[in-house]
């Protein structure tokens, strides 16, 4: 069997949606343009989350010219960072809000729910990495063995992609949540290398509507009575490269083995 990358995703701009790839580079610190970007609250200070204000998943955001390009759902647009951008996002979103770069930031500052089922739970604030707008490494992958696994404990839900906002997807031919056995590994994915940490820890966000999503609050019970809340597996970058769609993926483990063979 081969083992292969069979989707790839970056997202500009923080809790918007994002942009598919056929190619792309991992750098030292995650994708090439990855969550660079985000919508901060003037009034607070913090960067705006899916968590927060959810309609943040109704809008999307594409590089132009090296800078977002940020479709609003009734199709206005507005390009770059400026007052322009400001003033749009600020009328759709109905507050004082600003898109800001996470180069010339200090860590962005966001929020989580208490409870992930409960928007009227108590408000947690957390600091993000540096030099990204991520909630906590690098490189978020997931395989189609854990989609099939969310799938057969709730067939009534839609285990797409897009509702779990991976970089990377990697076609597992295997059963149950096959990131799990990469922590601690390395896993080489086309020219880059990469760490599995940890398992993602999921949120309100798996549970949020979307465009082509309904929201459904059982995918994160499902995820939390099964797997510990956890779904793909977050990364650090030990070897930069290029990735494209069809890259042969392995662990490596005493040797290097591949993923299909395990």
């Amino acid at each position: 069997m081969t083992v292969q990358v069979v989707g790839m995703w970056r997202y500009p701009v923080k809790s918007l949606r994002g942009e598919a790839l056929r190619t792309a580079v991992v750098e030292t610190d995650g994708l090439a343009g990855d969550r660079r970007w985000g919508i901060r609250d003037e009034r607070t200070g913090r960067i705006l989350t899916g968590r927060r204000r959810p309609e943040l998943l109704h809008a999307k955001a594409a590089y132009r010219d090296g800078v977002p390009e940020i479709t609003v759902p009734d199709g206005r647009t507005s390009t770059g960072p400026g007052p322009a951008t400001d003033r749009l996002l600020s009328a759709w979103l109905g507050s004082p809000v600003s898109l800001v770069s996470s180069a010339a930031e200090n860590p962005g500052r966001a929020e989580y729910f208490e409870d992930a089922t409960d928007d009227t739970s108590r408000a947690i604030e957390w600091i993000m990495p540096e030099s990204r707008y991520v909630d906590a490494a690098a490189l978020l992958v997931l395989t189609t063995a854990s989609l099939r696994a969310g799938r057969a404990l709730h067939p009534s839900g839609t285990w797409e992609p897009p509702r779990f906002r991976p970089n990377l997807l990697i076609d597992a031919p295997t059963t149950g949540w096959a990131e799990d056995e990469w922590v601690g590994r390395t896993l080489h994915v086309g020219d880059a290398s990469v760490l599995p940490i940890e398992g993602c820890i999921r949120c309100t966000m798996v549970t949020r509507e979307q465009p082509g999503l309904d929201a459904d609050r059982d995918v994160f019970r499902v995820l939390a009575r099964h797997h510990g809340a956890r779904f793909g597996v977050w990364c650090q970058v030990a070897e930069p490269g290029e990735v494209a769609l069809g890259s042969a993926a392995y662990a490596a483990a005493a040797a290097s083995i591949p993923l299909a063979a395990q």
